[in-house]
């Protein structure tokens, strides 16, 4: 029976819509922050928080995302993905950034939302990887 509830999300992730796929990818991306964060020794909550902005903000976001654009980094596929969300009709937006810095982070989301729903994990750890092992925070 779980063999078949997988199958299905398998093959219906592509019609999901972008904003849960966000939705889902911006939790998986702040787990490896965290993560990441912990395990470089920070152990104090307020210092977590205050590395973690670092990599979580939509700017930041939309900057390692054009990063892993203009360096061929991203398939084919993962860009089309990522335009899917990024053309994604809303108006509505946070204060601390603009319209398009905020549908590249939502793009940068998706990915990692859809990927986690193809059960890509692997690539999903590469993704990070170049996030995380970049010096631009």
């Amino acid at each position: 029976m779980i063999f078949i509830l997988v199958v299905v999300i398998i093959l219906n992730t592509i019609g999901v819509n972008s904003l849960v796929l966000a939705y889902l990818g911006d939790t998986i991306y702040e787990n490896y922050v965290r993560k990441f964060l912990i395990g470089r020794g920070y152990t104090h909550v307020d210092e977590l928080q205050k590395q973690a902005v670092k990599y979580v903000s939509a700017k930041s976001q939309a900057t390692f995302l054009k990063k892993m654009m203009n360096s061929n980094f991203l398939s084919d596929g993962e860009i089309s993905i990522v335009k899917r969300a990024r053309n994604y009709k809303t108006t509505s937006h946070p204060k601390s950034c603009d319209i398009v810095t905020y549908k590249y982070a939502t793009g940068l989301e998706a990915l990692i939302g859809y990927l986690d729903m193809e059960n890509n994990k692997e690539r999903i750890d590469e993704i990070m990887n170049f996030i995380l092992e970049d010096n631009i925070c």
